[in-house]
């Protein structure tokens, strides 16, 4: 009979493997998922990939897409926030089949999930004064110290314009709604910023405000993510993708949401994070 010490350890050791177990059941493969009847997608609150409107419902670009992507698998959808930093561990304990948040590929990330192919891509873009910098047709041109550029404290944006505009001068403000602000009043010439910010500012202020650089300074492409294991859910997503690609459906979505003062209306009137 065991002492009472190795008694515990075998029980703890017994308990652990049981929790291992469970987890590992409960997370689904694709045909499981199927069998089931239900697809449960995690996102994250961060307008406007994903908002929880007064009404309590959640609405947003993500939204959308995993409501798109369970009506083609001919299953229900049932659609969970979470903290970002609860995001993975959620699909890797079984509590959700499949991330559907703008996550951004990365191959720390990769060590953990399977990535899809890229179905969303965003980053950091420049809003400008429209008039001050109207000679802006590359980053280059924006690099001198007779312009002020903006930022938000502790973003990556701080960073970016250190290292891309070192002559400009920066001016690092405490959050989005203050450099937005000064940006639309011209206490700022430009601001650095993840979009759709500088596109939404554009539109909102399209006599004053402009993009003057179409592509990202800083571009992430974002990617569904599943569990390691079943590659045929991974096949099953990718091929999503391309045939939401080819008929449209995935760029006008993205389209309406990012590109549109219809997707900043329905964005505000959710709750922000």
């Amino acid at each position: 009979m065991q002492s009472g010490p190795k008694r515990m350890r075998a029980i703890l050791l017994f308990t652990l493997v049981g929790l291992v177990a469970a987890n590992a059941a409960a997370a689904r493969n694709l045909q499981q998922v199927l069998n089931t009847g239900t697809l449960r997608v995690g996102v994250v609150l961060y307008a406007p990939w994903a908002v929880r409107t007064a009404n309590g419902e959640l609405d947003g670009f993500e939204v959308d897409v995993a409501k798109q992507l369970a009506t083609d698998m001919g299953v229900k959808v049932e659609i969970l926030a979470y903290d970002f930093a609860k995001l993975i561990p959620a699909l890797e304990s079984g509590e959700i089949d499949v991330i559907a948040a703008g996550l951004a590929i990365t191959p720390e990330r990769a060590l953990h999930v399977n990535f899809s192919q890229p179905y969303a891509e965003s980053g950091i873009s420049i809003a400008a004064q429209s008039q001050r910098t109207a000679s802006v047709t590359r980053l280059e041109d924006l690099d001198k110290d007779s312009f002020t550029v903006a930022a938000v404290a502790n973003s990556v944006a701080v960073e970016l314009a250190r290292r891309v505009l070192p002559h400009a001068k920066l001016q690092v403000f405490e959050n989005v709604d203050a450099a937005s602000r000064a940006l639309v009043s011209g206490a700022v010439d430009a601001y650095l910023e993840d979009e759709p910010v500088p596109t939404f500012l554009a539109l909102e202020h399209a006599a004053t405000i402009d993009v003057p650089i179409e592509r990202p300074l800083l571009a992430s492409r974002a990617g569904f993510a599943v569990n390691k294991g079943d590659p045929d859910f991974l096949a099953f997503l990718n091929a999503w993708i391309t045939a939401r690609e080819t008929d449209t459906w995935l760029p006008t979505t993205a389209s309406s949401w990012f590109k549109s003062l219809r997707g900043r209306k329905r964005a505000d009137n959710g709750a922000r994070p």
